[in-house]
């Protein structure tokens, strides 16, 4: 296992990270401390999690037993100490969570004090907001993205209020860095300069979507990623598992996430089966598992501070972790290249 740096912090992170937003939902507690001792073993350090998981689905019922979960197993373990530990606050628009209020002074220290309480332990190591308050493209929004009804001086004086409460919290040693998801440009670059213009805790990683179907990140935001040291933490690098080749053909494997959310998040949709069908074909060509040559091409890009894997069985995070090890030849970069050229945006 290879490790990076978060950001201009101090921190260290594998470059492989445990997603959990399954456990509670898909997965079971047991299958959760059974999927972190795996892990840990493997040299993974770095656990990602949120105040609004689980999802598939997302409800009010098991919203936060995620974060229980992993706090259960620091209590188990004693490993606390081992692990760089992610979590998130919601942005607006969940009911259920302090009335869709998203991010702001009161709602971020509500958030962050019931994860601390969820997660046992009086500090987090990195702490996101989990989407902008004020809109964005994510989540297959970016069909009808429309920022030219926000309101810019409001959505810096969000971003301000965010910053100032963030420092203060590292400050009080319950933060460690701060982080961005589903974050635009624009955004990271106004946090980063709002941080320097008022000596506030700078922005460490963005984590956004990103696999072979979906290469956003490799424009505008790899600039900024190189020139201001903000990583990119990729979710959904296997689209939500598509990629493994398991949903190819109308298949729907049972207790898989498209047995139970048809579309998979609006991914699962005829336009990406060709250009799906297609890396799948590379990865039989050159004899490797589909899902390990789509880790190991997101772990490729220079711009990747970790890449953030999900599994329902313990054969699924075998084969993830274990794309750890795997680096591709020029070979298969090159038909990946020239797939991307056919299919450049198929989610």
């Amino acid at each position: 296992m290879k490790y990076n740096s978060l950001g201009r912090t101090e921190i260290s992170v594998s470059e492989i990270c445990l997603g959990t937003m399954t456990w509670g939902s898909q997965n079971s507690e047991a299958d959760a401390h059974a999927q972190m001792d795996y892990a840990v073993e493997k040299g993974v350090n770095f656990f990602d999690t949120a105040e609004l998981y689980p999802t598939t689905p997302v409800s009010a019922e098991t919203q936060g037993w995620t974060e229980d979960y992993i706090g259960s197993w620091f209590e188990k373990t004693g490993k606390r100490g081992d692990i760089v530990l992610a979590t998130k606050v919601a942005g607006r628009g969940r009911d259920y969570i302090r009335g869709g209020q998203g991010a702001d002074a009161k709602n971020i220290r509500l958030a962050l004090e019931a994860s601390l309480a969820r997660l046992k332990t009086d500090y987090v190591d990195l702490y996101q907001v989990h989407w902008p308050n004020r809109g964005h493209f994510h989540f297959r929004q970016n069909w009808s993205y429309n920022p030219f009804n926000q309101d810019r001086d409001k959505a810096v004086a969000n971003m301000l209020d965010i910053l100032e409460t963030l420092g203060a919290l590292v400050q009080e040693g319950k933060i460690r860095a701060i982080g961005l998801s589903n974050e635009t440009t624009w955004g990271i670059q106004k946090y980063l300069t709002l941080s320097e213009q008022k000596s506030l805790p700078r922005v460490a990683s963005v984590q956004n979507e990103y696999n072979l179907l979906y290469r956003h990140f490799d424009l505008d935001l790899a600039e900024l990623s190189h020139h201001e040291d903000v990583g990119l933490l990729a979710y959904s690098p296997l689209a939500g598992g598509i990629l493994s080749g398991k949903y190819v053909d109308g298949g729907r494997p049972k207790g898989s996430r498209g047995s139970i959310n048809p579309d998979i998040g609006g991914r699962l949709q005829p336009l990406q089966e060709p250009a799906t069908k297609a890396y799948l074909q590379i990865a039989a060509t050159f004899g490797l598992d589909p899902a390990a040559m789509a880790l190991a091409f997101c772990r490729s890009r220079p711009f990747m501070a970790s890449v953030i894997i999900g599994a329902t069985s313990m054969e699924q995070l075998k084969v993830d972790i274990g794309a750890a090890e795997l680096t591709l030849s020029h070979e298969v970069l090159a038909e990946i290249a020239k797939v991307h050229r056919q299919y450049p945006l198929t989610l």
